[in-house]
């Protein structure tokens, strides 16, 4: 948040001397606590040893906001390597040792829970004098001290996972700290929603406490960013060197440099120089610069802290463990890829993820477009075409395949009539059988076309696929859902017109919505190489307006309360989505070939060097068993 009003300005510093000025009740602190009795464990630390909070100075007032008697709720949104989980199990440590009543610590789930327990809690009580002192021994026959519950004089540890009904709903409890609710379940069992579940277990107690940490993950759909905004909506503010004004660094304001080397197709990156950029001032700063600097936490929504509710938003930018270096590696790497991408915007950014508008609209990628020199561009190894079937006509794409995931959109058309009519199919075989030409002559054929058989001319489009298997020309049927692979070995289907059964043909079923989603990715790639998608200028060749609308016709959206949540949606004035079809089709077709592309990149260079193919062998007169063969060719033997 970059500004703030008056108002909220004069409340904000108003209240910073309340928050800061109270003593609690057992006159010692979380930091002061953990400063003097807390130990790092070698397993799950670091730097192992007697706790800092100087290493990390923005834990100090959430770490003392648990001993502040007027805050009720805390909220921490954090990255990771932040230190969050320190700052829970400091907080426990102190609840223990010197304010003590039950607690429930809530995971996402009991493996999480048991994790937790295993690796970080056990650990932190055998390595704390006083904490191992107080909880029950879990070696001694009649302990209480298990791996889910731990016992201590004045109250007793649980820890659960959100989905345990049971666990979320039973005894009273003073303290509730949930860890990562965005990957809560939506609903304890039947009993609703898990955080509300536990809270209803503190209404006895008139100095219960609540704390709710986790990393942010969808705009819209994200618990702990809701319950941030309802509390006092404080972030870590660094002061910039040149006009001393408070700023939180986040990812916009950063810039970077780096080189890239491509080895075997695949990117490398090195980061040469990172800066922020002050947004005041506009004057660049280091990381060493701005690590330097005073910093404080600034809210944005001050009132808040008089309902109780104190929030916090930190990010790994200011974390003394992750250089910005290696933040923006991980997201260069991250790039071309939204899943990964999502990962470093919530963990490293400590961002909310969105669809960002970093996927071009049609007209900028329409304004990638090239003029080929020849049908076929260098690079090209592989041809494929992808068929979609409407009720008056077929659309098809012709599509290059190179190494590394680089394409080539080749010729792009549509054939009007009925697909149970043959003058369509003729029209169809003219594009398959077409020999396409390189600007030395070598020319390439389709090797793999993959149609549609969805709609309502599905046994006709069996019938002409059976018709043409030896062009290797095969129906497909597309299914979504999460989790569907992307294409697994056809099975035979039989064929049935007007109630007469006239065969069988091949049959691949393909995971639509992974196979839209690599297309977006490489959509996302503008650099040419690795994954980058190319596109002909030429007018004849049919990428005009029109496809590129119905190549970015659809986007993925988040559906709360579903099983799959994310879902592929047409956007709105985008109706047309066979150009997207068609890519993916044709995709998929060069995904079920197994093609050798170092084996054909041979072949077509000695063909471009004037040299010859080798001669057939010669055919041994008795019969031979049959010849183990990837990619589609193994099915004709089956057949």
């Amino acid at each position: 948040m970059r500004t703030y009003s008056s108002e909220a300005d004069k409340l904000n510093a108003a209240i910073s001397g309340t928050i800061a000025s109270f003593t609690p009740p057992e006159d010692i602190t979380v930091t002061q606590w953990a400063d003097k009795k807390r130990r790092l464990s070698p397993e799950s630390s670091a730097e192992p040893g007697p706790w800092r909070t100087s290493r990390t100075p923005y834990l100090k007032e959430p770490m003392d906001a648990v001993t502040d008697p007027k805050v009720k709720l805390l909220v921490m949104v954090a990255s990771s390597q932040v230190g969050k989980s320190e700052f829970e199990l400091n907080s426990i440590g102190y609840i223990i040792d010197q304010d003590p009543g039950s607690i429930l610590y809530i995971q996402p789930t009991i493996d999480d829970a048991k994790k937790f327990s295993k690796l970080r809690v056990a650990p932190m009580v055998r390595d704390c004098r006083t904490l191992r002192s107080k909880v029950a021994d879990p070696k001694s026959r009649d302990s209480n001290n298990t791996i889910l519950q731990k016992s201590f004089p004045g109250g007793m540890l649980t820890i659960c996972g959100s989905n345990s009904a049971s666990a979320l709903a039973s005894t009273p409890v003073r303290y509730v700290i949930g860890d990562e609710l965005d990957r809560w379940a939506g609903s304890a069992g039947k009993e609703g929603s898990p955080w509300e579940l536990a809270k209803a277990r503190q209404t006895t107690f008139y100095n219960a406490k609540s704390l709710a940490v986790s990393t942010p993950t969808i705009k819209g759909h994200s618990a702990i960013a809701d319950l941030f905004n309802t509390g006092t909506q404080e972030r870590w503010h660094h002061r910039c060197p040149e006009c001393g004004e408070y700023h939180d660094i986040v990812f916009n304001d950063i810039r970077f440099e780096y080189d890239t080397t491509e080895i075997r197709g695949k990117k490398h990156y090195t980061v040469r120089s990172v800066s922020w950029v002050c947004p005041s001032c506009e004057t660049p700063h280091s990381e060493r610069e701005m690590k330097a600097q005073p910093a404080k936490w600034v809210a944005a929504n001050p009132a808040a802290y008089a309902n109780g509710v104190r929030s916090f938003w930190l990010n790994a930018f200011s974390s003394p463990w992750a250089s910005w270096a290696s933040l923006i590696l991980a997201y260069l790497e991250a790039l071309g890829n939204s899943e990964k991408l999502q990962v470093v915007y919530n963990t490293k950014f400590g961002e909310l993820w969105e669809d960002r508008g970093d996927l071009e609209d049609e007209e900028s990628i329409m304004g990638r477009r090239e003029t080929y020199d020849a049908e076929l561009p260098d690079g090209v190894l592989v041809l494929t075409c992808g068929v979609d079937t409407q009720d008056d006509r077929l659309e098809y794409e012709v599509v290059g395949h190179g190494r590394w995931g680089e394409k080539w959109g080749i010729k792009r058309g549509v054939i009007m009539g009925r697909p149970d009519t043959a003058n369509v199919w003729q029209t169809l075989d003219d594009i398959v059988d077409h020999q396409y030409s390189f600007a030395n002559g070598v020319k390439l054929k389709i090797s793999t076309t993959f149609v549609d058989s969805g709609g309502h001319y599905t046994q006709d489009v069996y019938s002409a696929c059976r018709d043409r298997m030896y062009r290797k020309v095969f129906a497909i049927k597309g299914r979504g859902g999460e989790g569907v692979p992307y294409t697994s070995p056809p099975k035979k289907t039989n064929i049935v017109i007007k109630g007469r059964y006239i065969g069988q043909c091949w049959l691949y079923t393909l995971g639509v919505d992974s196979g839209k989603q690599a297309i977006m990715d490489s959509l996302r790639v503008r650099e040419p190489g690795a994954k980058y998608y190319h596109f002909p200028r030429n007018q004849d060749l049919g990428y005009g307006t029109e496809f590129f609308a119905g190549l970015l016709s659809e986007r993925l959206v988040y559906k709360q309360g579903r099983q799959n949540p994310w879902v592929w949606e047409k956007i709105p004035g985008h109706e047309r989505n066979e150009a997207l079809d068609c890519r993916n089709y044709a995709n998929a077709a060069f995904k079920a070939t197994g093609a050798d592309l170092d084996a054909i990149a041979q072949r077509l260079s000695a063909l471009a060097d004037g040299g010859q193919k080798p001669p057939p062998k010669r055919r041994a007169a008795q019969p031979q068993p049959r010849r183990k063969t990837g990619g589609i060719d193994r099915y004709f033997n089956e057949w």
